[in-house]
């Protein structure tokens, strides 16, 4: 299929196109003994006002401050879990209760002991009133008991299934020190921008605009580890001038998709540098429309069955980011091995089909060729969801949709979206952290505060998908919350109140001297406590 008028070209991007599967290293530094010491240089492509992971889930947070505070648990190589904080667990018959062994002999960076204490005022005080995500996900949760300094038993009111738990902890279950916390406005502790961790790294300061740095933990539980001296963040907000960094060595990883598309693909022709979604198997997200039910003609699920058609998302993929991505198949993509159920891409780009969609909708074209005119409000986090707003405009235009592209700083456009609701259709990304109920659902469930970033703001109510979601969330068979999730995809798939136009992992650019690198699942999210820069 041709795009005249969307060619390479247009949307101002290079001519080489990077398959996923060319990502792989094409040249690797000689293995040696780990080598203790050194500085591991990382782009930080924004400021954070707050880099404790026990207070805010963000992915600038935990890429500075999982190497300082640390969570229960973590995901592996494989995706599997594996124990951190927390030794061991084990979950009552009914659900409503969960045991975490902790490991002993733990301190805080000040030196004080790491107890059970710690774990319930964390859970209590942070993850269930003011961390994100997390808010919903410990809902019922009741209390946290402390038998004694190593057992932290978790209560809740309704059936906590234990592979939610465990999984949602990997990302919301960073602990926090109750010393330095209680008692004090939680969301204003000087320990937020300074955090107090029992981390492989200690953190040491944060000079705004400029870098963050932490050094080695000389009393880290790990015996022998970390292998660095010390990790310095470098702020650099520009793509152009991180890729100059990266491109002189002066900045050892950029994580995340933190350069423009064009400049990671042009570095993983270099073979100094491994550009891959190696070891973000953990983060995988879709670029995503949310479509406003407020408005007329997008209440109508033809005409949104119709834009969906009209966009012909393979082309984007391939041109728009350079092969790094696939068509989504809806709310649970196909890298989940535990919620995957098979589900195909819905909506095929078809340009008759949405003509004809938006005929039987009862818009036709007037006479200078528009059906109607609405506009998009892209969250510009990143350079692709502009760029896709950008794609849809011109896309839109073939089928008569007059489009407008609103652009907006990140405040601007979550305010607009979020807290205004005077959008038509927004852009952004749609972060899968592995269980539907720690994110996903968030997007479906009727109800949201008004206000709520990522939430369902956008008017559409579903009692079915709502009943759904309570039962799922409560399900203690996984291969029963399986088949929920799984009616819950068709649901919202067929009703479209968000599209999920790609699927795709987070890539990092990485100079082959560093050792050790994206060895788990949530690599650019976890501690680096093994991980060394060759000479």
């Amino acid at each position: 299929m041709t795009h005249p008028k969307l060619s390479r070209r247009t949307v101002l991007l290079g001519t080489t196109i990077l398959g996923v599967g060319l990502l792989a290293p094409s040249l690797a530094i000689a293995q040696q003994e780990p080598r203790r010491g050194g500085t591991m240089t990382v782009h930080l492509n924004a400021e954070q006002r707050i880099l404790n992971p026990a207070v805010r889930a963000g992915t600038g947070v935990y890429i500075v401050g999982s190497k300082i505070v640390e969570p229960l648990v973590d995901l592996g190589a494989d995706g599997e879990i594996v124990p951190v904080l927390a030794t061991s667990w084990e979950s009552s018959a009914d659900g409503l209760s969960i045991t975490f062994k902790l490991r002993e002999g733990v301190k805080w960076h000040d030196g004080k002991p790491f107890t059970s204490a710690d774990v319930q005022f964390s859970a209590m005080e942070l993850w269930k009133k003011v961390l994100n995500y997390s808010v919903q996900l410990q809902l019922y949760l009741d209390a946290v008991d402390t038998p004694d300094a190593q057992t932290a038993v978790f209560r809740y009111s309704r059936p906590m299934p234990l592979g939610l738990l465990l999984r949602a902890l990997c990302d919301l279950g960073y602990v926090a020190p109750r010393h330095v916390y209680e008692g004090t406005n939680v969301l204003e502790n000087p320990a937020n921008v300074a955090p107090i961790g029992t981390g492989p790294f200690k953190f040491v300061e944060y000079q705004r605009g400029q870098h963050i740095i932490a050094e080695r933990n000389p009393e880290y539980w790990r015996e022998g580890f970390p292998y660095l001296d010390k990790v310095v963040w470098q702020v650099i907000t520009s793509p152009s001038t991180a890729a100059a960094a990266v491109e002189a060595e002066q900045v050892l990883i950029s994580p995340d998709i933190t350069m423009s598309l064009a400049d990671i693909n042009r570095l993983s022709k270099d073979e100094r540098f491994e550009v891959s979604s190696r070891g973000n198997e953990g983060a995988s997200f879709n670029n995503d429309v949310e479509f406003n039910f407020r408005r007329k003609e997008l209440s109508d699920v033809r005409v949104r069955r119709a834009i969906v058609h009209a966009i012909d998302v393979q082309f984007f993929i391939d041109n728009f980011l350079y092969g790094m991505g696939e068509i989504g198949v809806g709310p649970i993509p196909t890298f989940s091995k535990n919620f995957y159920t098979g589900t195909k891409n819905p909506y095929p780009f078809d340009r008759a089909k949405a003509e004809a969609l938006l005929d039987e909708a009862g818009y036709p074209r007037g006479a200078d060729g528009k059906r109607f005119a609405i506009n998009i409000v892209p969250i510009p986090g990143a350079e692709d969801m502009t760029l896709f707003a950008t794609f849809m405009q011109q896309s839109l235009a073939e089928v008569g949709i007059d489009l407008e592209v609103v652009s907006l700083d990140i405040a601007g456009a979550l305010k607009r979206i979020y807290d205004d609701w005077d959008f038509d259709l927004a852009t952004g990304w749609h972060r899968f952290r592995g269980d539907p109920a720690v994110s996903t659902t968030v997007y479906y469930r009727s109800g949201a505060k008004k206000g709520v970033p990522w939430s369902n703001q956008f008017g559409w109510q579903s009692d079915e998908v709502d009943n759904l979601i309570d039962s799922a969330a409560f399900e203690l068979d996984p291969a029963k919350r399986k088949e929920l999730y799984g009616r819950l995809v068709d649901l919202v798939n067929a009703d479209l109140p968000v599209w999920m136009a790609t699927q795709r992992t987070a890539v990092s650019t990485t100079n082959r001297k560093v050792q050790n690198h994206h060895n788990s699942a949530r690599w650019d999210f976890g501690s680096w406590y093994d991980t060394w820069v060759a000479e």
